[in-house]
């Protein structure tokens, strides 16, 4: 799989650097988050697919060899620490196998609570 070969500056670069079985987990993340945060605006940050709300960043996700990366902070993924169990992941990362349906339910609702915790912070 290929990774962006320049950094991209739009989600729609960026997806569309990637193979199409990996565009469409890509694009099935972009409408999960639009739909949890339609207020959000899409950016690139760290040359990788953002979100952000009140000029925060509210979630990150990209594409690697063998997973789909999701950023929603490190408090986003404590909130649903059992939820994510099943999932490898660090301190502000979850990593969802490309072998398996994402769980678009539950990204949808770390969104919605991000969505919560960054408009109770004034930028």
């Amino acid at each position: 799989m290929n990774s962006p070969s320049k950094a991209p500056t739009t989600h729609d670069e960026y997806i569309a650097a990637w193979p199409e079985a990996v565009q469409a987990l890509l694009q099935a993340m972009r409408k999960t988050i639009h739909e949890a945060a339609p207020s959000a605006t899409e950016d690139i940050r760290y040359a990788i697919p953002t979100f952000r709300l009140n000029n925060q960043n509210l979630v990150h996700f990209a594409a690697f060899k063998n997973h789909i990366g999701f950023y929603p902070a490190p408090q986003g993924l404590e909130a649903f620490k059992e939820r994510l169990s099943a999932y490898k992941g660090s301190k502000g990362a979850v990593q969802f196998p490309l072998n398996k349906p994402l769980p678009l339910d539950l990204v949808a609702d770390i969104v919605k609570y991000r969505v919560e915790e960054v408009s109770r912070k004034k930028p």
